[in-house]
């Protein structure tokens, strides 16, 4: 059975992870450290950066196929410094990003924390270069909301994500950015796209290339 060592900044996405890779054949480990959320906002991204390359080499240590990272600033991070190894280091915006670059017309893209938006939208835009595709998106942050997820208030903070929701043109083409918003997105009426479409597919082809 293959093992994937899943890097997450915070606990709730454990649930969403599981959920969505039930079908695969893998055993999933989880590792969480929320520590960089507190951080990204006044140290070097530099030495952030270098945070992140030891616990990547943390989880190598433990004897897993592959790697999937599920928060889009340690994502990020990793453009500021080199990290080799030789098995997949899956990260999970790039099939989101597929999806957003399907469309050439305006989009939403949703945030509840602003410290994401910059390195999500630097990446965003730098695939979108790579795969010659020219997108028209715009952002916004649902203020006061991402302090509840953090304080473990999660009914509430699905509340805040779908009355804003609810308050979006209909005929508008909205996702939301952070897995953490997922199960609101869901819960809405509306049809939004979010980081967990596609993903089993995407995480099957890179581990396949490995094979």
């Amino acid at each position: 059975m293959i093992k994937i060592g899943c890097l997450h900044a915070h606990y709730s996405n454990i649930e969403y992870i599981e959920e969505t890779l039930t079908a695969l054949e893998a055993e999933l480990v989880h590792f969480v450290d929320p520590g960089l959320i507190y951080h990204i906002n006044w140290k070097p991204k530099y030495e952030l950066a270098i945070k992140v390359k030891e616990q990547l080499n943390w989880i190598l240590s433990c004897q897993v196929d592959a790697i999937f990272i599920t928060c889009t600033n340690y994502i990020a991070l990793l453009d500021e410094i080199p990290f080799q190894t030789n098995i997949p280091v899956i990260k999970i915006d790039e099939p989101f990003f597929e999806q957003i670059c399907k469309h050439d017309h305006e989009q939403l893209l949703l945030f509840t924390n602003p410290a994401t938006v910059s390195g999500t939208m630097a990446r965003l835009h730098q695939y979108a270069d790579k795969k010659k595709k020219t997108i028209n998106v715009e952002v916004s942050v649902i203020e006061n909301s991402f302090e509840l997820i953090m304080s473990g208030r999660k009914d509430a903070y699905n509340q805040v994500i779908m009355d804003y929701l609810d308050t979006c043109d209909n005929d508008t083409i909205i996702s939301v950015a952070q897995l953490s918003m997922v199960e609101a997105a869901r819960l809405s009426k509306k049809e939004i796209g979010h980081p967990l479409d596609s993903l089993e597919k995407h995480i099957v082809r890179q581990i396949a290339k490995q094979v």
